[in-house]
């Protein structure tokens, strides 16, 4: 594998010197949501730390892995399918939860559910959702505007298609969900109301893309997960959490990477190096729960010719960069609802959330 400093650094610039770029040239890859969106928003020079941050870092070096923040690539991510009016539509059918999944859940809905509007679903032939337990999967009609996400999708023996979530939203709208729209009950997961995203987000929003990396600049925040997300406590842009951690990083929260760090003294291919000045010009948000910190690359799953090896690695780039060269943006207003399921049954006793 080729590593080589940091194209940005080879230029004789800091990445915190560099200008960032703004709304979409003709050359660069598309990005989900409006140019105002959150997603789409760099911080601010003068953006305020989080009071917490020391308290937070300590918290995340007691990752039992050892383990910095890794890049979820080869499994546990979403893959994103480019469809249009060509593109078969299916009809996804909701999956029906076994006994011991509702004990897991610790609920009596018998499903999960599709959010407003979701019905049939443009699904390519050679589509395939993350092998692993997430099985999540996407689709973007540029033309139309519009994302599709779901969790858990699944193929039927007679061919049909089930998934545990579904939402369809804009793919030039805000990039949220409001919690009010969404109906979901404190103490329950927002998976019953249909994102994908425990907390309540766009599966897509913050995904790493393969065009945009290939093209060199991410242009938008970070999707990222964490063991040690707040038990009951969100905040924008997140509707909800599943976070179970009393005094842990609510999500929602946006973690920056140092923008004044030398990029050159680490490890890192080009491709990682890419990501590394992304999360110190735009952050990563906490929008899920995982055993680790990952953030999010696109799946390559059938996408031939497409692959991120020799490019991004799950370990050893971006994870040997330490916790300490972080900190947390102050947040706004906390919400104190949530996901409560962790206080009945562990949390990792459902093979779905090893993410």
């Amino acid at each position: 594998m080729k590593l080589q400093v940091c194209p940005i650094l080879l230029s004789g610039m800091l990445a915190a010197s560099v200008p960032i770029a703004a709304a979409r040239t003709s050359d660069s890859p598309r990005r989900f949501f409006s140019d105002d969106s959150f997603w789409n928003q760099p911080i601010a020079s003068d953006a305020a730390t989080e009071p917490r941050t020391e308290r937070w870092v300590k918290l995340l070096e007691t990752e039992p892995s050892k383990e910095n923040f890794l890049i979820n690539c080869v499994q546990w991510t979403i893959p994103v399918y480019e469809v249009d009016e060509s593109t078969p539509l299916a009809k996804v059918g909701l999956h029906t939860l076994t006994p011991d999944e509702r004990r897991i859940w610790h609920t009596q809905h018998e499903q999960f559910g599709h959010g407003k509007g979701f019905d049939l679903v443009p699904i390519p032939k050679e589509a395939t959702p993350d092998p692993r337990g997430d099985s999540h999967f996407a689709a973007v009609d540029w033309n139309r505007r519009l994302v599709w996400d779901m969790w858990s999708l699944a193929k039927n023996p007679d061919g049909s298609w089930q998934s545990n979530t579904g939402m369809v939203y804009a793919s030039d709208g805000p990039g949220v969900f409001k919690t009010e729209d969404l109906g979901v009950v404190d103490g329950e997961s927002v998976h019953f109301h249909g994102p994908s995203r425990a907390a309540g987000v766009p599966a897509v929003a913050g995904l790493i893309l393969y065009d945009e990396v290939m093209a060199g600049e991410i242009r938008h925040k970070i999707a990222a997960a964490s063991r040690f997300c707040a038990y009951k406590e969100f905040v924008f842009p997140a509707a909800w959490t599943d976070g179970f951690v009393e005094g842990g990083i609510p999500e929602g929260t946006v973690i920056q990477l140092d923008p004044k760090l030398d990029l050159s003294q680490f490890p890192l291919t080009r491709e990682e190096c890419i990501i590394c000045v992304a999360l110190q010009r735009y952050g990563m948000v906490l929008v899920d729960i995982a055993q680790g910190q990952p953030v999010y690359a696109e799946g390559l799953w059938g996408h031939p010719g497409r692959s991120w090896t020799g490019k991004l690695r799950p370990t050893g780039g971006l994870s040997t960069i330490p916790y300490g060269h972080y900190r947390m943006l102050k947040m706004g207003p906390v919400t104190h609802k949530g996901d409560g399921r962790s206080k009945f049954v562990p949390v990792w006793d459902d093979p779905q959330t090893n993410k």
